[in-house]
């Protein structure tokens, strides 16, 4: 992790100066966990690469503000579940005046390598926004729970309150396991 890390370093004071082969270098390392963190809060693939790249762009506009001494996928990734969330929440509004249920887009929705079985895809999307975006960092990019509360900018409590809550009803949601 050092030497990625170091390397990290460089490629953000490059691309603090300009750097395109250091811009596609940082993009290129964390382009992959972004679109994920984004498809698993959102459950929509064509949704969630709009929400990688424009929160991308998002960081790079603002990398002059970046604090270079910390890591800079947890300070994407922030970026990116908070729009997810924004774009997620709006879904449901537009859902709750006779668009699709987001559910159904889930069960609908395949992603490559991010594809989960209907009912895991539909259990998640079946979850607050909020409480998607923290099972998502929490158990599918692992970020800790004070990392969470960090990036969120939300009380370490909180968070492992929305952590019980959405995996106690994605338990309830997805059928047991019987085939042990």
């Amino acid at each position: 992790m050092a030497r990625l890390w170091g390397g990290e370093a460089s490629w953000i004071r490059g691309a603090q100066a300009g750097s395109v082969p250091d811009l596609e270098a940082l993009f290129r390392e964390h382009w992959p966990r972004a679109h994920r963190a984004a498809f698993l809060v959102v459950q929509d693939a064509a949704a969630a690469e709009d929400i990688a790249q424009e929160a991308f762009l998002a960081a790079i506009r603002t990398l002059d503000r970046f604090d270079r001494r910390r890591p800079f996928g947890p300070w994407l990734h922030r970026i990116v579940v908070n729009r997810a969330i924004d774009w997620a929440r709006a879904r449901m509004l537009r859902a709750e005046v006779g668009g699709d249920a987001l559910e159904e887009r889930a069960a609908r929705t395949q992603s490559g390598s991010d594809a989960y079985s209907e009912p895991t895809a539909a259990a998640l999307a079946a979850l607050s926004p909020e409480h998607r975006a923290v099972i998502v960092l929490r158990h599918l990019l692992e970020y800790t729970p004070g990392e969470i509360a960090e990036l969120l900018e939300l009380p370490r409590g909180t968070v492992n309150s929305r952590l019980r809550r959405g995996l106690d009803q994605l338990r309830e949601e997805l059928p047991e396991d019987d085939d042990d």
